[in-house]
């Protein structure tokens, strides 16, 4: 069980005044010295954030693990196929949200994804991973399609007010287990903060990439980068689950 780091809101900050500061690269390797495993990105069809350069140099100098999060569109399975990362997300993602908003459907896009993209990215040998709500279907029909991970989104256990924390608890550590049960790895991600990160590695088990992005962000403009990632990076990597369970 690993922290990743999503760097999008770098990116958002430098873009909002182009002139290229702050730097996604330089915050990566920031990451990666205070103790993340490995870095996230979304490359969006509007390059709202990250932006295709980023992507290039993000190859090159990132150490850990690398994942590419993006809708499967030709464009931006181009793009991934020439940088090959370590790991692909494949999301959904409309023009109009603000932030992934949901997991994929999957019986909407098998028959795509078994004929399209999943053949392109077996033969480049780039583990596959699918952005999933925690439910028993599209967790089935992700095995079949022969991915080898999924991301459990786990937004809505995030947003869950008191009374519904333990229900949607309880959907993902099931997911988690059937998930496992079938051979895939297990990651999660979305919506993820100091507050509420425990309970969750708590009471799911398998879970290995823990990506998250906005929160430790926020952190950061208050504690700094170094301070806000080291501190989550402790709290995953030292909790008993990241022996496996």
């Amino acid at each position: 069980m690993q922290l990743l780091v999503n760097i999008d809101h770098v990116a958002t900050l430098r873009n909002a005044r182009g002139e290229g500061r702050p730097d996604p690269v330089e915050a990566a390797r920031i990451c990666e010295e205070a103790g993340a495993k490995g870095i996230v990105f979304h490359l969006r069809e509007d390059r709202r954030h990250i932006r295709d350069e980023d992507v290039y140099r993000l190859k090159k100098t990132v150490k850990g693990l690398l994942d590419f999060e993006m809708a499967a569109t030709p464009g931006m399975m181009d793009i991934s196929l020439q940088v090959a990362p370590h790991l692909v997300t494949l999301v959904p993602e409309s023009r109009e949200e603000l932030t992934t908003e949901g997991g994929l459907l999957m019986r909407s896009v098998f028959d795509d994804y078994n004929s399209r993209v999943v053949p392109r990215f077996k033969e480049a040998g780039i583990m596959m991973s699918l952005f999933v709500d925690p439910n028993m279907e599209d967790i089935e029909l992700t095995h079949r399609l022969g991915a080898e991970a999924i991301e459990l989104h786990t937004g809505t256990y995030a947003n869950a007010d008191d009374s519904q924390k333990k229900t949607e608890l309880k959907r993902l550590r099931d997911a988690a287990e059937y998930a496992h049960s079938l051979g895939l790895k297990v990651n999660a991600g979305h919506g993820l903060d100091f507050g509420n990160i425990r309970p969750l590695l708590d009471e799911v088990p398998y879970l290995n990439d823990i990506s998250i992005g906005h929160a430790l962000i926020c952190d950061a403009l208050f504690n700094g980068l170094a301070n806000s990632v080291g501190r989550m990076a402790a709290i995953i990597h030292d909790h008993p689950g990241a022996a496996g369970k």
